[in-house]
């Protein structure tokens, strides 16, 4: 029986190691759960990507950092004692036997399905500084957490504007917060305890701000922050953000009263939270079976549909035109409402009589298909400072419930992973053989290794191969 060489059966790899159990999240409930399934006689893998190595950081991924650490964040030793130091049950694990990798981040998950029914398993791909792997499980606890939800406002593109998660981990995960001063925008149970937290290490708050009539946390959390002298400004939207040579320096809020200018050098967005289920997501499938989700990325929600747009419209009530939407790729809310690519990219006639409205008169709009026409959400941090802001915006021109836009999606991998980290993989012969072969379609392609060989003849009058790679 001839076998074709170009058919993907057999091509990917057996992963390079397999564990009864695999978590992601050395947090608290990850940890726990590790140390649990190996007291229970399962091999346990524990992952976890922080410390986040200081480049990462720098692009705000997982976390929106907005560019307020310390340099202790470039000294992997240090970073990596404070990981250790702030959660004890990581010791616990080792001394459990679970195999315990920190700085290794969850890039792929893979899981069988119509599009991959030649994996020979569950996979997950990882990665850490010196290279990348895939192991195998037969099932995976996420305890990925959540990361916060970001919706812009005039100068928000500036270092100095951090959200809610994004702060507190550099305060209490790594000790390398530089803010002094600070103004948290949102009166949700995440705001108050953002403004109590920073209270209680030192940091000054100016205020907790709410686009609200009245704050929307619990009444004694209010109380607290009332009682620590931290005043709740109601009915407020951000103006203008002012810049020194650090970043933000200040903030003007309007209200139906008239301006407030507070000098800050933090402006912290606690809007909300959404669950880190990126891995889920880019791998097209739920949690259930060999997947379960554990701790805040199961826990949690994001925002009310209602809240979040109405936040959009608040914050972006006074933005210009050219206010930076994709911080990643230099979007503008111009480029986004003219469907129009990056300033670097050239923009043919064609595209510039192109707008929103063109678009959605072909159909209802997709993150997406944005995503695609205006590299909005394309960057680094894939959409994570963005997304929420282009699914606002395509509700508010559609003019439907923001409930009936969906998310831009995700694509493996979900962490910007260097590509000589993921390049160096170890292919064997079979593996190698037929990949240079468009789809496989040996009528069709003939490979590159055979072209001007005596074989090429023999493909193209063998198998119809007609055209070059």
């Amino acid at each position: 029986m001839a076998i074709d060489p170009h058919a993907i059966d057999g091509k990917i790899a057996l992963p390079e190691q397999h564990f009864d159990v695999v978590v992601v999240g050395a947090g608290p409930s990850g940890t726990a759960a590790a140390i649990a399934a190996a007291d229970g006689g399962a091999s346990v893998l524990l992952v976890d990507e922080n410390p986040v190595a200081g480049n990462a950081i720098g692009t705000d991924v997982p976390l929106f950092y907005g560019g307020r650490m310390t340099a202790a964040v470039q000294q992997p030793g240090r970073m990596l004692e404070q990981i250790v130091a702030t959660n004890p049950l990581i010791e616990r694990a080792f001394d459990a036997g679970v195999d315990v990798r920190l700085a290794t981040v969850a890039w792929g998950l893979y899981v069988a399905g119509p599009d991959l029914r030649a994996l020979p398993g569950l996979l997950l791909g990882i990665a850490d500084a010196d290279g990348a792997a895939m192991v195998g499980f037969d099932r995976l606890i996420l305890a990925t957490g959540a990361r916060d939800v970001v919706i812009g406002f005039p100068g928000w593109n500036q270092p100095g504007v951090v959200g809610a998660r994004g702060f507190a981990a550099l305060l209490t995960r790594y000790d390398a917060l530089a803010s002094r001063r600070v103004v948290v925008i949102g009166s949700d149970a995440i705001g108050l305890e953002t403004a109590l937290l920073a209270i209680d290490h030192g940091i000054a708050v100016a205020a907790v701000v709410d686009i609200a009539d009245r704050v929307q946390g619990d009444a004694a959390l209010a109380d607290r922050v009332a009682a620590a002298g931290i005043p709740i400004l109601l009915n407020r939207t951000i103006v203008a953000t002012h810049g020194g040579t650090d970043g933000v320096a200040g903030v003007t809020l309007a209200s139906p009263a008239g301006a407030d200018d507070i000098a800050c050098d933090t402006i912290i967005l606690a809007i909300g939270v959404t669950p880190a289920t990126e891995l889920l997501e880019a791998a097209g499938t739920s949690p259930g079976g060999a997947i379960t989700l554990i701790g805040d990325c199961a826990g949690l929600s994001t925002p009310d549909p209602a809240r979040l747009l109405a936040w959009a419209d608040a914050l972006g009530r006074h933005a210009a035109p050219d206010m930076i939407m994709c911080q990643c790729e230099d979007v503008t809310r111009a480029d986004l409402s003219g469907v129009q690519p990056p300033s670097y990219l050239p923009r043919p006639t064609a595209m510039a009589n192109r707008s929103l409205a063109t678009l959605l008169g072909d159909g209802p709009g997709h993150p997406d298909q944005i995503k695609r026409l205006t590299r909005a959400g394309m960057g680094p941090c894939q959409g994570r400072r963005c997304r929420d802001q282009i699914r606002c915006l395509l509700a508010r021109e559609q003019g439907v419930p923001l409930s009936s836009v969906p998310v831009a999606s995700y694509r493996a991998p979900v962490r910007p992973v260097p590509l000589r980290v993921l390049a160096d993989w170890q292919e064997g012969t079979d593996m190698a053989a037929g990949w240079d072969v468009w789809f496989g379609i040996p009528t069709q392609w003939t490979p590159y290794a055979i072209i001007g060989t005596a074989e090429e003849a023999d493909h193209v009058s063998g198998l119809g191969g007609n055209m070059h790679v």
